[in-house]
This record gives structure tokens, C-alpha cells and sequence, in this order.
């Protein structure tokens, strides 16, 4: 059985939106775009490298996807080191909103509800799934107890607000630590599974 795994950058108060630019990700009026880059160093380049690499396919939501087919097939400045498997590796999109065919190389829309269509691709022979972004979807995988790994890199800053990873719904979901670092912009990178 494959494992599903989200890799997600996190502020300290548990902030996951729009890490990567100003312009990511501005709904809700988040003015703090771009929070993660001044803490990305090599420490943490090797642990996205690694998480990109080691994937078999990623799982996105349809935000994420747009955002990463906007970028990744047609950036000649983005590293081909993560270019090339998120531009080969199968990606699985949940949306309602798009259909197939979708225009990036090996991407496809789940068909059916995300809970079966995620189930039965974890049920499938392969290296594990990979959830990058994609905040609405991954905590739905998480309220259907669907993830098996948390890969998290907290940065040392607060934003005030912003989407979350984590569901804000009561539930109380004990985790166990399974490998961590420290780099030397003091953020953690952490990997979590269900205790």
C-alpha cells in the first residue's frame, strides 16, 4: 500500500497560505505573501528536493495545480532538479471544476469523490503520493484519516492569519515524531505520522 504524504512550510502560528510570493495566494485579504523565502537555505532546499524526488505522483488540489502548471513546465529559471519529476511524475488533481484532458504532462482530474478516488490510488502499487499546497483538500484527507506522513517546515514568524493546514473542527489526532532538524535560519523541519 502507498503511503500519502503533504509537505507543507508552516509560520509559527500554524499559518500554511501563500508562502511562496506575494501574489500566491491573496484571498481573505492575506497581505503576507512570500513569509517562507527568507528562511529557505540548503538545509531545507535538500528536504524539498528530497520530498519532490522521493514522490511517485503527487496529489493536488485544483489552486495548487494551476498555480504549479503556470510555473514549473514553462520557467526556465526553476531548477531542473524539481522541474523535471513535477513535470514527468503523475499528478492527480482533485478538482470539480476542471476536466481532462488537462494541458501539464501527466496530470489527470480524480474522478468520483476525493475519499474513494484517494483510497483507492493509495490501494494502487507504487511509490507514495505526495500533497504539496492544496490546504482545502489536505484537510480533507485529514478529517478522512487519509494521511499517513506529515512533512512540515515551521518558520520562525508569526502572519497573523491566514489559511491553515490543520482542520479547525475539535478533533484530536495524536502524532508521533519521526525525524526532525533544525536549520540554520532556526526553522524545524519536522516529520510527523499518526501516533
Amino acid at each position: 500500500m502507498r503511503k500519502l504524504k503533504v509537505q507543507e512550510f508552516l509560520a509559527l502560528d500554524g499559518t500554511a497560505q501563500a508562502p511562496g510570493g506575494p501574489d500566491e495566494d491573496t484571498s481573505g485579504g492575506f497581505q503576507h505573501g512570500g513569509w517562507q523565502g527568507t528562511y529557505l537555505e540548503d538545509t531545507g532546499m535538500s528536504w524539498v528536493r528530497e520530498g519532490i524526488n522521493d514522490a511517485a505522483a503527487y496529489l493536488l488540489g485544483r489552486r495548487t495545480y494551476e498555480i504549479f502548471a503556470g510555473y514549473w513546465p514553462t520557467n526556465p529559471e526553476a531548477p531542473p532538479d524539481i522541474a523535471e519529476p513535477l513535470n514527468t511524475k503523475p499528478k492527480h488533481v482533485a478538482s470539480t471544476t476542471l476536466t481532462d484532458p488537462l494541458e501539464w504532462q501527466n496530470s489527470s482530474v480524480l474522478e468520483g469523490d476525493v475519499r474513494s478516488a484517494v483510497a483507492a490510488l493509495k490501494e494502487e502499487d507504487g511509490g507514495d503520493l505526495l500533497v504539496m499546497g492544496s490546504l482545502k483538500l489536505v484537510q480533507s484527507l485529514i478529517q478522512h484519516g487519509l494521511v499517513d506522513e506529515f512533512r512540515l517546515a515551521t518558520d520562525p514568524v508569526l502572519v497573523g492569519g491566514g489559511k491553515r493546514l490543520f482542520p479547525d473542527d475539535g478533533a484530536l489526532r495524536p502524532l508521533r515524531l519521526v525525524d526532525h532538524h533544525v536549520t540554520s535560519t532556526g526553522a524545524t523541519i519536522a516529520t510527523y505520522a499518526p501516533a
